[in-house]
């Protein structure tokens, strides 16, 4: 690490070891800041996946989640692009999980049958990520990708959960209100008076609602029956230790039309994760990263892709922004803190009892968190339009049209499902080649995200404009101007 690279008043850069002690307890913090996203994640697929009313087996996918989670970041701080990024799950997967979940083969099924073809669609995405990071296609695939398309496809990943915010919410608009609230006050309105309101304010919204409807619940005012009532038997029931292991749902299953459509979701997953990378090297004092770094962090983050396939997360893995925010604001770039937070992760992520505790939230708070939360995703994905001339007619007519499409197609495809063909075992060949391709383009047309992604990819790439127009050089003289360093 040069010492031109290191920001003025960084406490620990990249290659610096605090002492033991004080390391753990800033790995620690990094765990707490990727905490509440990471939960929010099993909790979100719950209902798809069909496993609401197993909370069991909700503490198992937390459990697995974080363990998987603390493998990778160690593996990405270590053999990756040594960065100090956190690894965890990503949003940009849930879109297509329930268009998979969705999908009318599984109405009937149990939600390991369904976790196995979400496995599958993680796995086969992730072989691909592997091999456009480690044979350096990333930049040249890149070189198609502008804010014109990211713009709407990161838009409508936060756009197409609508349904599970207000709904959720409003089993109990007491305590769903409140989360709101609170997540909102500290967010927006404290987060100056204490550094612990900005670090955490997801967090301690849920707890605080969560916390109410505890007290609400010991003082009989939320009975068995309220959607707002907290119960421990199922955390009683769990056992100290689990230690998740490879294929514990059962064997992947490989879908042509579940692989296609998450594919949109690594898209989402691979651009924001470059951007990560620039950002977390500035901050860390690290040297700016090179087509090589690059090329080796998407490839590691394939290869965790895998091993969350492989120990069925339902999810992948991908770089948190959140920790990114936590480097800058406490000052601490080491990547060995980073890694004491791993090892944090892998150790709780083996105690039973710790994943079965947040399987008794109310689904109202968890509602509250997503009206929060993807409407915040859906502003990012609007705030790479800073980089666009939003007076040109051809980026207008673009982005309107990925949008509304994104939303509208699988909303067809929802009310008439594709399916032609037939995979009856006396099926014909032919027949059966039909129904594969449909399934593929049914897949796809349920998933907004893909939906979007590839409509505008494809008009931003023949839609005549220049290179200003759309937000391309402007783009490349921000990620130029941050990977410069201060």
């Amino acid at each position: 690490m040069s010492d031109g690279n290191r920001p003025e008043g960084l406490i620990y850069g990249i290659d610096d070891r605090p002492p033991l002690g004080e390391g753990l307890a800033l790995g620690f913090q990094h765990y707490l800041t990727m905490f509440g996203s990471t939960v929010a994640i099993p909790l979100l697929l719950a209902p798809a996946l069909g496993m609401q009313d197993d909370p069991v087996a909700i503490g198992w996918l937390i459990s697995t989640m974080f363990f998987v989670s603390g493998i990778v970041t160690l593996l990405q701080t270590t053999l990756g692009n040594r960065l100090p990024l956190v690894q965890g799950g990503t949003f940009s997967f849930l879109a297509p999980t329930f268009a998979i979940c969705g999908m009318a083969a599984l109405a009937n099924e149990g939600w390991q049958v369904r976790l196995q073809h979400v496995q599958g669609a993680v796995i086969a995405g992730a072989l691909v990520e592997v091999f456009v990071g480690y044979t350096g296609l990333v930049g040249k695939l890149l070189r198609f990708v502008g804010p014109v398309t990211i713009a709407p496809t990161i838009t409508l990943i936060g756009l197409a959960l609508f349904k599970f915010g207000a709904p959720e919410a409003g089993r109990h608009w007491g305590i769903g209100g409140l989360t709101i609230i609170l997540i909102i006050l500290f967010s927006q309105y404290l987060r100056s008076r204490h550094r612990i309101l900005e670090l955490f304010p997801i967090l301690l919204g849920i707890v605080g609602a969560w916390g109410t409807a505890w007290l609400l619940t010991v003082c009989g005012v939320f009975g068995a029956d309220h959607p707002a009532h907290v119960s421990t038997a199922h955390l009683e029931a769990a056992p100290w230790f689990r230690f998740p292991y490879p294929f514990q749902w059962g064997m992947p299953v490989f879908g042509a039309g579940a692989i296609v459509g998450m594919l949109a979701g690594y898209l989402a997953s691979i651009v924001e994760s470059v951007g990560d990378y620039y950002a977390c090297a500035r901050l860390s004092g690290a040297p700016v990263p090179d087509a090589k770094v690059i090329n080796r962090g998407i490839g590691m983050e394939g290869i965790g892709c895998v091993i969350a396939g492989i120990f069925g997360t339902g999810n992948g893995t991908t770089s948190y922004s959140e920790n990114i925010g936590a480097i800058g604001l406490t000052r601490v770039g080491s990547r060995c803190v980073v890694q004491y937070g791993a090892l944090i992760m892998i150790t709780l992520g083996l105690v039973g009892k710790f994943g079965a505790l947040f399987t008794t939230i109310p689904q109202p708070i968890v509602g509250g968190m997503y009206c929060v939360m993807f409407g915040m995703i859906a502003a990012v994905g609007l705030s790479n339009l800073q980089f666009v001339d939003l007076n040109s007619a051809r980026n207008l007519f673009i982005l309107g049209f990925a949008i509304f499409m994104g939303i509208s197609v699988p909303e067809y495809f929802n009310e008439y499902p594709l399916t032609w063909g037939s995979t009856a075992a006396d099926a014909g060949f032919l027949d059966r080649t039909v129904a594969a391709f449909s399934s593929v383009l049914d897949t796809i047309g349920k998933t907004g995200m893909a939906v979007g992604a590839v409509s505008a990819l494809i008009l931003d790439n023949t839609i005549p404009g220049t290179r200003e127009e759309r937000g391309l050089v402007a783009w490349g003289g921000s990620t130029e101007s941050e990977s410069t360093g201060p």
